[in-house]
């Protein structure tokens, strides 16, 4: 693919290099920091979901999906 074709994906790219920059050796960045980037840009509204965070938009649909179920 190019890069123009998947905008979301180059985007969240950009945004995990803010916390790792190119040539990261992630053999030794810890664990911890990677759950805290994880949940930094998670956390993190997106106009492409309405000004939600990703978490809120997993977990509101696990929640609907749930109910229908039992």
């Amino acid at each position: 693919y190019h890069s123009w074709e998947r905008g979301l994906n180059e985007h969240t790219n950009g945004l995990l290099r803010q916390f790792f920059p190119k040539g990261t050796n992630f053999k030794i960045v810890k664990p911890e920091e990677v759950e805290r980037a994880v949940n930094l840009i998670n956390n993190r509204p997106r106009k492409c979901l309405d000004y939600q965070t990703p978490n809120e938009v997993f977990y509101k649909g696990r929640s609907d999906s749930d109910a229908i179920q039992t």
